[in-house]
Order: structure tokens, then C-alpha cells, then sequence
């Protein structure tokens, strides 16, 4: 790392104004942000260019951030990687750790805790929301159980929303854990597993986990 404790950190975004204000607050932090891309073939160039401590990824940008991770991981295993994103989509999630990601970070996260979060993948720990690690402990603790894909014929069906509180359910948490973790009412969510039964056409929740997983 430069002068000790400095990060050196490649950062890739299509969105100027978010990697701007990303930018900013890494050097506000401590880091010196070595090079700025657009896309995951600019990512790429610029962490072989450079050889960062850490490659900031967005993962929807042009080319795939994923795609990005998965080459940097490759070339550079010294390279810590983190996708930085608005995605909560376990796909989304799940193709991170896989491509050799070590922290995922949403976007809507204070920008000022990202330089300490950078750290922390650096010492070893993972940089990951709470909700997000409660998906990643709850798929290792139940190999056997499918989660949805949302390469299912019935995920384009769901809301956003409708999709959260299935696939919750269908984890063991009850409707009243369900509604405690959203912050809703279980009533409200009552609504909508009712309105998922009806847009998939089927009786009963075991049903719709079943098309939900593609089986």
C-alpha cells in the first residue's frame, strides 16, 4: 500500500455523479483512487495498469461487473474485490462471491463508511450489509433447499416487493418475522403472498415456492 496505511483503489461505474461522490469520499478516507472506468473492460485495463489493493465495482455497467470481478480475480489474486451496487438480488449476490468478490456494498450506503470498509476486506473480514450476510448464512445452512431463480417463468410475474417476502417465507421465517425484517405489517404481508397465489395461479404457498425454484 502507498505511505503504509493509504488503499489504492480502482473504481468502475458508469454513473459519473455516483462515482464522483464514491471518489471523493475513498479520498477523504485515506485512499488514493488510481484510476476511474466505465465499463468492465476499462475496470480490467486499469486494475492490470495499476495492480490496486482494491477493484470498487459496479456491477450493472456495461459489460458486467461480474465479468469483471471474475478477470481481475484471475489476473491479479492479490487484489481484493468489492462490488459496490444497488442490486439486492441473491443472483446478483451469489455471482459476486462466486467471480472471487469479497464485500458487497449497496450504493445507498453513507459513502463515508466506505474507506473503513475497504479496510476491513483488507484485514480479512467481509464487507457485506447485515440483511445481505443473514442470505449468504441462510444458504449454507440449508444446502438442500433450492432458492428461486429468477430465470423461472413465474419470477417476472412478482413485484420486487412480492418476490422479498417469498422467498423470506420460504426460508422458515414466519409471517410475523417476515413483517418484523420489512418493517411492514403482517397483514401486509399476508396481501402479498395472496396476490402472488393469485398471479401464479396456484392454492397454497409450497406450490409457489416450487415455481419460484423452477422445479
Amino acid at each position: 500500500m502507498v505511505n503504509d496505511d493509504r488503499i489504492r483503489v480502482v473504481l468502475a461505474d458508469d454513473h459519473t455523479p455516483i462515482r464522483e461522490r464514491v471518489r471523493s469520499a475513498l479520498e477523504a478516507g485515506g485512499c488514493d483512487v488510481c484510476g476511474e472506468g466505465a465499463s468492465a473492460e476499462e475496470a480490467v485495463r486499469l486494475a492490470i495498469a495499476h495492480r490496486p489493493d482494491v477493484a470498487l465495482l459496479d456491477i450493472h455497467m456495461p459489460g458486467s461487473g461480474i465479468s469483471a470481478a471474475q478477470r481481475i480475480s484471475r489476473e491479479l489474486p492479490s487484489t481484493a474485490i468489492v462490488m459496490l451496487t444497488q442490486s439486492r438480488d441473491d443472483d446478483d449476490l451469489f455471482d459476486s462471491l462466486r467471480a472471487g468478490a469479497s464485500g458487497y456494498l449497496l450504493k445507498d450506503t453513507d459513502p463515508d463508511t466506505l474507506p473503513s470498509a475497504l479496510r476491513a476486506v483488507l484485514a480479512g473480514e467481509a464487507a457485506m450489509p447485515a440483511s445481505l450476510m443473514m442470505r449468504v448464512l441462510d444458504e449454507f445452512r440449508g444446502p438442500g433447499r433450492r432458492r428461486f431463480t429468477r430465470k423461472s417463468s413465474a419470477a417476472s410475474k412478482l413485484s420486487s416487493r412480492e418476490w422479498e417476502v417469498m422467498e423470506m417465507l420460504s426460508s422458515g421465517r414466519s409471517t410475523e418475522e417476515v413483517a418484523s425484517r420489512l418493517f411492514v405489517s403482517s397483514t401486509t404481508v399476508r396481501v402479498h403472498v395472496s396476490a402472488v397465489l393469485r398471479k401464479l395461479q396456484v392454492k397454497d404457498r409450497e406450490s409457489a415456492f416450487r415455481l419460484l425454484r423452477g422445479e
